[in-house]
């Protein structure tokens, strides 16, 4: 099994940035595809950005804005989140793509001024 550790949210102004990290307790070298997926009150659990071998894709809603990105070597995904909007408050996951996991604990983000 594998845990999942985000960090890196908190409170950003419209148009600031945050930077999540997810640390994972094994190697995900052997998972094809890591992602973050994000879940707003009220909502169902999204998909926001996948990245695999020399593929990302990113929900129409966070393109051109986020960039995610992912280090085997450090059992790292990363996604970098800028030019934020009060519709990207949520909490923020990152999960195998293929096949979820068990989640973690996420991290909070809040947009608002």
């Amino acid at each position: 099994q594998v845990q999942f550790a985000e960090s890196g949210g908190g409170a950003a102004p419209p148009g600031g940035s945050l930077k999540l990290s997810c640390v994972t307790s094994r190697s995900i070298v052997n998972f094809r595809t890591m992602g973050w997926y994000r879940q707003a009150p009220g909502k169902s659990r999204e998909l926001v950005a996948s990245i695999s071998s020399g593929r990302v894709t990113y929900v129409d809603s966070v393109k051109g804005r986020f960039t995610i990105s992912r280090d085997n070597a450090r059992n790292t995904v990363s996604l970098q989140m800028n030019g934020l909007k009060p519709e990207d408050t949520a909490v923020y996951y990152c999960n195998v793509v293929d096949y979820n996991l068990t989640w973690g604990q996420g991290t909070q983000v809040t947009v608002s001024s």
